[in-house]
């Protein structure tokens, strides 16, 4: 039995799909891994700590998911993942691009620049990064009809965030890389991406902690988000039902932007 909630849609939508997510031993990413095993899929779970990756993998069904820690960013780590997901599972056909960093809060006059190039280098290059690997990787065969890949976006990308100006723009850029990947990479692999406003995981704590209540005041469906929130349309972007499109931005946000 698994240990995780099981999907209200409790449908395979997923099923025989082999996906790799980044980032994905705890948060958003782990609820995505869950989610699309839920639906049918079996998962390359990613991590830098080895132990929590672990311990993350334990909770699914054998044989449903492999773990592979190290660094996002690193090329050998890429080639590693790419490497189980074409060996344990024998391909590829979902890339889900979670991985991402804000180590900087603040005015953009304050803002430290080789703060400014980490967070571009892992939100935008490091996801272009994968997908150049994933299509690439001689064994993983993903270059196929059905294809898929998810990046992870944000709500800041949308609107001026005052504190995380540049974790904005840099979502904004991985956007805009969505939607030209999705135009060079079509008609084999559609490319799409998620922007969820406030999520309750450890990354977005520092949002809403001690203040929940008045933070979710600005939502008019009257609560933040969580994890099975994004993976749910994750889970949508990943399946057939969304075989006509690419190029999109699924905005996750209990209403937040249409408020104002």
């Amino acid at each position: 039995m698994s240990t995780y909630p099981v999907s209200a849609a409790g449908t395979q939508r997923l099923a025989g799909r082999r996906a790799v997510i980044t980032a994905s031993s705890r948060g958003i990413g782990l609820a995505i891994a869950r989610r699309f095993v839920d639906e049918g899929a079996r998962v390359v779970i990613t991590g830098r700590d080895p132990a929590a990756l672990q311990e993350a993998a334990a909770g699914f069904p054998e044989g449903k998911a492999l773990a592979v820690s190290g660094n996002a960013a690193d090329p050998l780590h890429q080639r590693s993942v790419l490497d189980a997901a074409a060996d344990g599972l024998g391909g590829l056909d979902v890339l889900v691009n979670c991985a991402g960093t804000n180590p900087a809060y603040g005015p953009l006059l304050d803002l430290d620049l080789d703060a400014a190039r980490k967070i571009l280098e892992t939100n935008v290059l490091t996801a272009l990064a994968w997908v150049q690997a994933a299509c690439r990787h001689p064994a993983a065969g993903f270059r196929h009809s059905g294809a898929s890949v998810i990046n992870m976006s944000s709500v800041s990308a949308r609107t001026a965030a005052r504190g995380i100006a540049f974790y904005g723009i840099s979502k904004a850029a991985l956007e805009h890389l969505t939607r030209s990947l999705a135009v060079e990479l079509a008609p084999g692999v559609r490319v799409n991406a998620l922007a969820p406003a406030v999520v309750k995981t450890r990354f977005s704590q520092a949002l809403y902690e001690g203040r929940e209540e008045k933070a979710a005041g600005a939502y008019p469906l009257g609560r933040l988000g969580v994890p099975e929130d994004v993976a749910a349309g994750a889970a949508f972007l990943a399946s057939d039902d969304a075989a006509w499109i690419t190029g999109q931005v699924l905005t996750l946000d209990g209403g937040l932007l249409a408020g104002g």
